[in-house]
């Protein structure tokens, strides 16, 4: 980075606030799935450098981690790795985590949950994270983790009486479409949407226009990817706009990534990003992102980029 991006406030606060539940979270959190390195991953990442990302995300202000049980890669295990860097846990943190899928010792994906096994998946992450309850549970939705058994009512009327019971504080979705938000929204309260969302990924910018209607928290994953839609992270990538991200970038003293992080976090008062890493330079480039204001202008030019294709 310029020295123009050093000069950036290095603090997860400088990109706003945003109620999630009955928390106040910093809207720049992190997202945990890339703590044990990723399942193509010829080796899990070292041990202690996840734990040393984890320490520094909150002492940059992130109170919003974003997990699940079924992220783990060989002998690391996501929510192990933020119990060991984070308990006794501040108690400004909030930790979601997603239930549904679920993965074999092999890491293979298993059936998908019904609504009765759902209480044995919130419980294991409550062991896992070392709580008494999980803030935010996210029902993670969709066939691609998993060929779903029953109707997503009927999941979150069983996921309402796990919070009934003081098992989780608060009900979130994630992979839903519009219609399937407010299905899940007449059965209980639903405080977020977590769904893939990014520059060039606009395919949900209705569910947008419907989480900042209603309230609710919108948080993309894979917000900073360019990823080509429906491929893996990491995969093939669409270079759609690159030169416009760049030429953004560099009046910023910013990286790419950055700006699309940037630019996300434009998109709202209620959208909540959650990128996630397993470096520490990475991570501080992330964080520095939350202070980068965009100017009208560069805003039209990155909204433009989506339309192109």
């Amino acid at each position: 980075m310029t020295a123009q991006n050093d000069l950036l406030p290095l603090a997860a606060a400088s990109a706003g606030t945003w109620q999630l539940g009955d928390r106040t979270v910093n809207r720049l959190g992190f997202g945990a799935m890339r703590l044990t390195g990723m399942p193509w991953d010829p080796k899990p990442r070292d041990r202690d450098a996840a734990i040393a990302v984890l320490r520094r995300a909150v002492e940059l202000g992130v109170n919003h981690i974003d997990t699940a049980a079924f992220y783990f890669n060989g002998v690391r295990s996501s929510n192990e790795l933020i119990a060991t860097a984070l308990q006794p846990y501040d108690r400004d943190i909030v930790l979601t985590t997603k239930v549904g899928p679920a993965r074999s010792r092999e890491g293979e994906f298993e059936p998908y949950a019904r609504p009765e096994q759902l209480r044995a998946q919130v419980e294991e992450n409550i062991r896992q994270l070392g709580v008494e309850r999980v803030d935010v549970v996210n029902l993670r939705w969709g066939s691609s983790l998993g060929k779903e058994e029953g109707t997503l009512a009927d999941h979150i009327g069983a996921l309402a009486e796990l919070r009934d019971d003081g098992l989780l504080g608060a009900i979130g979705v994630s992979n839903v479409s519009g219609v399937q938000l407010i299905e899940a929204l007449g059965v209980a309260p639903i405080v977020c949407v977590q769904n893939r969302y990014s520059l060039t990924e606009r395919a949900d910018d209705e569910v947008l226009a419907l989480t900042r209607e209603r309230g609710i928290a919108f948080v993309p994953f894979f917000a900073m990817g360019a990823a080509v839609p429906g491929a893996l992270p990491g995969g093939a990538h669409d270079e759609t706009g690159a030169s416009e991200v760049d030429a953004v970038a560099a009046a910023h003293g910013a990286t790419s990534a950055q700006i699309r992080l940037a630019w996300t976090l434009h998109r709202g008062p209620n959208v909540l990003a959650i990128p996630g890493t397993g470096d520490l330079q990475h991570l501080e480039q992330n964080i520095a992102a939350g202070a980068i204001r965009l100017t009208d202008d560069e805003l039209a030019t990155l909204d433009a980029i989506a339309r192109q294709g």
